[in-house]
């Protein structure tokens, strides 16, 4: 297989549903807007999907890979669907019991994750009542997560790649054709919740049915290898957890700031989400089932190799779509939100949020290329040491940042954990000679630092010469957008390719 190809194509739905996914955004900031209701929505929806991370596409996925890996190498298929069916059924139950024990407490855990909503009655219930509503996502999103994990194994990445489009499909239909109906309206966002994560499980049986791993949960608690699972799960859930711990934190943080905060920095975090998803998590994907395979094997020397490869390839993307978000601020939020009562302070301070968090986001997509390095080998400890530092040193910068700089110095101290993350993790490959650098680096940076030059040389120019009107028709807005972003491309990768960089040196296949 074409890593490359499968890479654009996993990238290709991910860019899909990250459309969507703004144009989901850009629809709830038209009607909804950013205050009391969207405050209280978006706190709601963030704890779901922070334990979603835990439960499945964090903890769950890095301990189950490997194993599943293993299996579909050296066992047969009837063994294979047992396995899975046991996996299923414990990861059934535990969800089952968390969302119930969600749903009954929602109160205590709003007034734990957002106590500065306890001074307004109506915003903290309003909190409460969505929390609700929402918290059956985690079962649905987890077992949908399960399932993808089985079809990326298989190396059938398209269809988990697209499926997150049909949470935004959801959100979409549910904004335009049915918030009328509810009162008050945003309750209608926290059943698009819902509905998407029944949605998204269903999508993929078929998938499944047809490489044959189709099967019903069962319960099996003396299954030894799900028994190795939940033991990776172990310190996967305690440092995925820490990462998503600062990010409650924040909330709660965010919670004491001027009302509107919390949304001004989801919506920024959302730009962040595309870049962090087409490159990152696209990459982490098709990464991790071939790392596993290299580490099962002890195939050293092309486990390195291919740590290199990813490597290069997402700091190679990754440099200029942060670079090309922090310059590009102004116009992205004037074309994709500055709508209805989506006003100009909310462009203002979300604009502000999304220059901070463009700091860090290389580092973000790094990390989602060197963690699997240490996933694959079954070696989750690592990554959760470095992700306690991690969490010390970003609530240290929580302090330094959040009096003088507000909301902006919470996305910040986000942006430069990340970057600490991924330098962090960066070492100790090296040091346990886990990855060794293959030759061309020096080149490679050389390249790269003058095709972004070259880029912020023409942003910066045209930005000047083509100032944006933020009252502009919508077409107005997207077409100078759409230039800005046509001329940074052309520009760096131009620039790489006069400086001799092709395709073909990224070309990888694996077996």
């Amino acid at each position: 297989m074409n890593l490359l190809k499968a890479l654009a194509a996993v990238s290709s739905m991910t860019m899909v549903s990250r459309v969507l996914g703004f144009v989901r955004d850009a629809l709830i900031a038209r009607v909804f807007g950013a205050g009391f209701a969207t405050d209280a929505f978006f706190v709601a929806f963030k704890l779901p999907n922070l334990l979603r991370r835990i439960f499945a596409e964090g903890a769950f996925s890095q301990a189950f890979v490997p194993v599943l890996a293993e299996y579909k190498a050296r066992k047969t298929d009837a063994e294979t669907r047992d396995f899975l069916a046991h996996v299923a059924g414990l990861l059934t139950l535990a969800l089952a019991v968390v969302t119930a024990l969600g749903m009954a407490a929602a109160s205590w855990v709003v007034w734990v994750s957002a106590p500065g909503f306890t001074s307004e009655a109506d915003k903290f219930a309003l909190t409460v009542e969505l929390l609700r509503i929402t918290f059956p996502y985690i079962l649905f999103i987890s077992l949908s997560s399960l399932a993808g994990s089985v079809l990326n194994t298989w190396r059938q990445f398209s269809i988990p790649a697209f499926t997150p489009t049909l949470l935004n499909l959801s959100f979409i239909a549910c904004a335009l054709f049915l918030a009328p109906y509810f009162d008050p309206p945003v309750l209608v966002l926290g059943w698009a919740v819902f509905i998407g994560g029944v949605a998204q499980l269903a999508f993929q049986l078929p998938y499944l049915k047809k490489i044959g791993m189709l099967t019903w949960p069962r319960l099996n608690f003396r299954d030894a290898a799900v028994w190795r699972v939940v033991r990776q799960m172990g310190p996967a859930i305690f440092g995925v957890s820490i990462a998503q711990i600062s990010l409650v934190i924040n909330t709660i943080f965010a919670s004491f700031l001027a009302s509107g905060s919390v949304s001004w920095m989801y919506y920024a975090d959302r730009l962040m989400e595309f870049p962090t998803g087409v490159l990152g998590v696209a990459l982490g994907t098709i990464l991790l089932p071939s790392l596993s395979k290299h580490a099962a094997t002890a195939d050293s020397a092309e486990f390195s190799k291919l740590l290199d490869w990813g490597l290069r390839l997402s700091l190679m993307l990754a440099l200029p779509a942060s670079l090309g978000l922090a310059l590009l601020a102004e116009p992205l939020i004037a074309t994709l939100f500055m709508y209805g009562k989506f006003s100009l302070l909310d462009a203002a301070m979300t604009e502000r949020a999304l220059v901070a968090y463009a700091v860090g986001l290389t580092g973000l997509i790094v990390v989602k290329v060197l963690a699997p390095g240490f996933y694959a080998r079954q070696n989750i400890k690592t990554p959760v040491k470095v992700a306690i530092v991690t969490l010390i040193a970003t609530q240290l910068m929580n302090l330094a940042f959040v009096w003088q700089l507000k909301h902006a110095g919470l996305a910040l101290a986000i942006g430069l954990g990340a970057c600490l993350n991924a330098l962090l993790l960066w070492r100790l490959l090296l040091r346990h000679g886990i990855y060794r650098p293959q030759p061309g680096w020096g080149a490679f940076f050389a390249k790269t630092a003058l095709a972004l030059a070259a880029m912020a040389a023409v942003l910066v120019a045209l930005a000047a010469t083509l100032p944006l009107d933020w009252q502009a028709r919508a077409w107005l807005r997207v077409a100078q957008l759409s230039g800005l972003i046509i001329a940074g491309v052309a520009a760096y990768f131009g620039t790489l390719f006069a400086l001799g960089l092709r395709p073909r040196d990224f070309v990888r296949r694996e077996h």
